[in-house]
């Protein structure tokens, strides 16, 4: 797993907010499209692809798309 691909995969969660909007430094909450029901995208993106668990609370505290990478990673 890698940033580069984890920011990709990340940023495909968002239907409307086009990629490239979405870097590593991205603070992801502050998206318009943000939403409980992209969160859930996430979660269940990092169970399928990276077989890690991680709950809403954790993804709450992260700041940055990297914060989500450095947490998923450490698991």
């Amino acid at each position: 797993m890698t940033l580069e691909d984890f920011v990709t995969q990340f940023a495909d969660q968002f239907d409307d907010t086009d990629a490239s909007e979405i870097t590593a430094s991205t603070e992801f909450h502050l998206l318009d499209e943000w939403s409980s029901l992209t969160g859930m995208g996430v979660i269940a993106l990092i169970k399928t692809e990276y077989g890690k668990t991680i709950t809403g609370k954790e993804l709450r505290e992260c700041e940055t798309v990297e914060d989500v990478y450095n947490l998923v990673a450490s698991k």
